[in-house]
């Protein structure tokens, strides 16, 4: 009985170019997942002073110009009739 027992490892083939392009192509996938995940999670917290410069330059560039419809408000609409002929 103990003769017909074979404990000898299965034979594997070697994997192909295909086979191993996809599996590094996957690994490489999954880290570049978890890099985002964790870029999201734990965000790097930004300097209060190029906040501040930032925000004074966009505050004076940014100058409101009043619109020339805000003014026409005040007045009524005319209303457009057909002439009766």
């Amino acid at each position: 009985m103990a003769a017909e027992l074979d404990f000898s490892p299965p034979e594997i083939p070697e994997p192909t170019l295909m086979e191993n392009i996809l599996r590094y192509g996957l690994f490489f996938g999954a880290i570049f997942q978890l890099i985002c995940i964790l870029a999201i999670l734990l965000p790097i917290p930004k300097t209060h002073k190029m906040d501040a410069e930032s925000f004074e330059t966009k505050s004076s560039e940014v100058v409101k110009k009043p619109k020339a419809g805000t003014a026409s408000v005040n007045k009524k609409p005319k209303k457009e009739t057909k002439k009766k002929r």
